[in-house]
């Protein structure tokens, strides 16, 4: 995004935040001497909105100088809205605290400290809702390419896969990745999912000019820095912002931490697995949540289990062992959505796989049941999992469950995913499902591995559930 638009942006923002505190105090003025809340007002203090023009143009001002000096209009990619919601908060009352101090001093007894309180706690809520709004609006416009930088990745080693699957992970900071390149023969002619292979390092010149590129990422090993500095001087000379991501000796960029120890910065390599507490907190979850969906879904668990044995012939639970934690096997239970010994005709349909990678999906397989094609589209064939996550075996959200033959042919990247317990939901579910490739499934999970909070796992949670009534991507 250029420098001209996010000059714009700032600008409407400002003038947005002006419009909002205007309304704020004029709000404020009708329930403190109009609707008169809380407290009554004596005649005899009772005034229009006119003497109290001054200070709430103080108390505005001061928010927006405050909004300045923190950074609140400056626009950052990747900015978490808990962010913009503490400037938003910081800001005003900042200019509170200052129109009160005046106040405190100068004493006219014309003016009420409450109308000034009823006006910063209205700007607060206003200027919140204005950013979740405009969050709303950019998710939505990037959603459909509008306002997005065009990327292109130099290298596909493990910082660009790192780069390519934080990207993918959130959509809303509006890059879109047309492709990389790499000077490995074999990388750079193998697609990553729906990252695009376009060749080595000698393309770049051409693919700058031809695909609009607006940003290069340069991911390429330390080793190479000579290539890096010469590949940011040819990129800056076409007009296009280079970026280069250390790779710091090939370590995963979530497992570096940063820190300013007496003004000299030093990185600090973390584990990315869950400390202890961390797991205590996320297995109290599992153990709570996959109870309660036990003893809340066990109607729906009978009327199924009665509906599979009405349709077709066979068991209604249907069990597969699965690759769990740090590669250990278990049987992962699902209600059973195929014909009965599905598994001895898979053979006879490998032909018609449509999953690319070790992956096995057939979006209209015939051994599929009427039954089956319902759950399946509702994901209600997933509700035995509860038992899996009740045993441990599983979370409520985690990676999807591998075969142990899709396992065998993973390349070394792709076991990473194996880190953590697979879930019965997880970040791949909600961003597209089986609409998604095999890599773009794996480069999710590492993502999700990578960025593990309790945030991220009620956000997901949160998202499964429209995803279960729209059936997008479910076969």
């Amino acid at each position: 995004m250029n420098r001209r638009v996010i000059r714009l942006i700032n600008g409407a923002a400002i003038v947005v935040d002006l419009a909002l505190m205007l309304l704020a105090f004029l709000l404020a003025y009708l329930l403190r001497y109009q609707l008169q809340w809380f407290r009554q007002v004596d005649p005899a203090y009772y005034t229009t909105f006119i003497p109290y023009i001054p200070l709430a143009a103080l108390q505005g001002g001061m928010i927006l100088l405050s909004f300045a000096l923190s950074g609140v209009y400056r626009f950052r990619r990747g900015a978490s809205l808990v962010d913009e919601i503490y400037g938003v908060i910081n800001g005003a009352f900042t200019g509170f605290v200052v129109t009160v101090f005046f106040i405190f001093f100068w004493r006219p007894l014309v003016y009420s400290r409450l109308f000034f309180l009823y006006a910063t706690l209205l700007i607060i809520l206003f200027l919140i809702a204005a950013r979740v709004l405009r969050r709303g609006l950019l998710r939505m416009l990037r959603a459909r390419g509008l306002g997005v930088d065009r990327v292109l990745i130099v290298g596909s080693g493990e910082v660009g896969l790192t780069v390519m699957r934080n990207l993918m992970a959130q959509p809303e900071l509006g890059f879109q990745v047309i492709g990389f390149v790499d000077d490995d023969p074999e990388r750079g002619s193998t697609n990553i999912g729906r990252f695009e292979a376009l060749g080595n390092t000698a393309n770049l010149p051409a693919l700058l000019r031809s695909h609009q590129v607006d940003e290069v990422v340069i991911t390429l090993p330390w080793q190479q820095r000579r290539q890096i500095l010469a590949i940011t001087n040819q990129v800056a000379r076409a007009h296009v912002r280079p970026r280069v991501v250390p790779d710091l000796f090939q370590m995963s960029l979530s497992m570096v931490e940063m820190q300013n120890v007496a003004g000299i910065p030093m990185l600090t390599p973390n584990e990315s697995q869950l400390s202890p507490w961390e797991r205590f907190f996320k297995r109290g979850v599992d153990v709570l949540g996959s109870a309660l969906g036990l003893l809340l879904f066990s109607p729906l668990l009978a009327i199924i289990a009665v509906a599979i044995r009405l349709d077709s012939p066979g068991p209604v639970i249907f069990s597969q062992p699965r690759v769990g934690r740090n590669g250990k096997l278990f049987a992962v239970y699902k209600f059973r959505t195929m014909v009965k010994d599905a598994d001895q005709i898979k053979d006879q349909l490998r032909h018609l796989n449509e999953a690319q990678g070790p992956m096995f999906k057939i979006r209209e397989d015939p051994r599929i049941t009427r039954v089956g094609r319902f759950l399946r589209r509702t994901s209600l064939d997933e509700l035995p999992q509860f038992w899996n996550t009740l045993l441990g075996d599983m979370s409520l959200v985690g990676p999807r469950p591998a075969l142990p033959e899709e396992v065998a042919d993973y390349a070394d990247w792709h076991r990473q995913r194996l880190a953590t317990a697979p879930g019965i939901t997880g970040l791949w579910q909600v961003s597209g499902r089986s609409d998604l490739s095999f890599e773009e499934m794996v480069l999710l999970d590492i993502y999700y591995i990578e960025n593990w909070s309790p945030l991220l796992d009620l956000s997901i949670l949160l998202r499964t559930i429209p995803q279960l009534f729209a059936g997008s991507g479910a076969y």
